[in-house]
């Protein structure tokens, strides 16, 4: 079993990969981490891939003054599987997410990314 932060970091490698190659995700996760996976990392993959279109629809209305596409995609991903995670994983408290997704940034993306990634998800909680 991972530990939660470990299978969101590779859970974000598993997806990060998937926005850019044609992989499957069952694919994707066998490159990152073989044959054994966490349940957790698999929920947090395979619900933010098959529920892209309703999170991405739900990211667009928060994103003031910047389209998806435009996102570097470390941002991108991060918000992705935050959102799955606060809309179809209610057992996380959301300030759980809103730290773990700050933590990701700092792993994969630059010192502004953090920040912005905050200023998204805080809308979550209005």
């Amino acid at each position: 079993m991972m530990k939660r932060h470990e299978a969101r970091e590779k859970a974000m490698q598993t997806l990060f990969q998937l926005d850019s190659t044609e992989m499957s995700p069952e694919e994707a996760m066998t490159h990152i981490v073989g044959e054994e996976q966490d349940p957790f990392y698999a929920q947090l993959v395979n619900g933010t891939f098959d529920n892209r279109s309703e999170i991405d629809e739900s990211l667009r209305t928060k994103l003031e003054k910047w389209t998806l596409d435009r996102l570097p995609k470390v941002e991108r991903t991060v918000l992705r599987m935050a959102v799955y995670e606060l809309q179809y994983m209610e057992e996380t408290p959301a300030k759980v997410v809103l730290n773990e997704a700050i933590e990701l940034c700092k792993t994969f993306g630059d010192e502004n990314s953090g920040r912005f990634v905050n200023g998204v998800l805080s809308k979550y909680n209005d």
